[in-house]
């Protein structure tokens, strides 16, 4: 893993929870040197725990025994204060507000994502996260959130130890809601439920709507988390 350099952020406090989950975010910003100067800005009120460039290098903004300012509203498993819970890590890609020429969202290059993987394991270790507590900002807001993006190599991360990812398909169980449900979605806006999952579990298709292959992956990923 690439040498953590640290640039402290005043934006934190104290936790009113012990840590049990991780958040991975994108920065959606034109650059990482932006995003970081916006996280050690007392006006902008938002930090994360750790930044990881483009080249895997590893930024470390505030200290993990204290509580961050990166998820915002948020609910998981019935849990709130998210921030209170988890540590996050702001990825740098520009991610839908910064696209390519072309109009494609921005690639991870594999040395950031290598970064990633090596750091979410460590701090999976330290504090003994559970698997089904891994999630991207849009799981745990997904009316106002997109990040890390459909783009987010989210079964590479679980090749190698951070978050699940389901081996096979599961038939009908009951509703997606309750599927969602169970893995951990607040599913009171259900569409915006079915298009987070979709950003992370089926990427190829977000739109909202519970077609068969969307229906199938959510209760396969429901039997995971359920084992997991």
């Amino acid at each position: 893993m690439s040498s953590v350099t640290r640039q402290p952020s005043p934006n934190f406090d104290d936790r009113r929870y012990p840590v049990d989950m991780l958040v991975l975010h994108y920065t959606g910003m034109e650059t990482g040197d932006a995003a970081l100067e916006r996280m050690c800005d007392p006006a902008a009120s938002v930090s994360a725990h750790y930044m990881v460039r483009e080249g895997g290098e590893i930024v470390q903004l505030v200290e993990e025994e204290k509580r961050a300012w990166h998820a915002g509203v948020s609910k998981w498993q019935g849990d709130e204060d998210l921030n209170s819970r988890s540590i996050g890590i702001e990825i740098v890609n520009g991610g839908h507000d910064w696209r390519l020429e072309d109009g494609r969202l921005p690639p991870y290059p594999n040395a950031q994502i290598d970064s990633v993987i090596e750091l979410s394991r460590g701090i999976i270790e330290r504090w003994n996260i559970p698997q089904t507590r891994i999630v991207g900002h849009s799981d745990i807001a997904p009316a106002r959130k997109q990040d890390p993006g459909e783009h987010f190599p989210w079964a590479r991360l679980a090749q190698s130890g951070v978050g699940l990812w389901p081996l096979a398909m599961s038939g009908e169980q009951g509703t997606v809601e309750t599927a969602l449900a169970t893995v951990g979605y607040e599913t009171r806006d259900l569409p915006a439920a079915i298009t987070a999952f979709q950003r992370r579990w089926r990427p190829a298709r977000v739109d909202g709507i519970a077609d068969p292959d969307t229906r199938s992956i959510a209760f396969a990923v429901a039997d995971t988390y359920s084992a997991g």
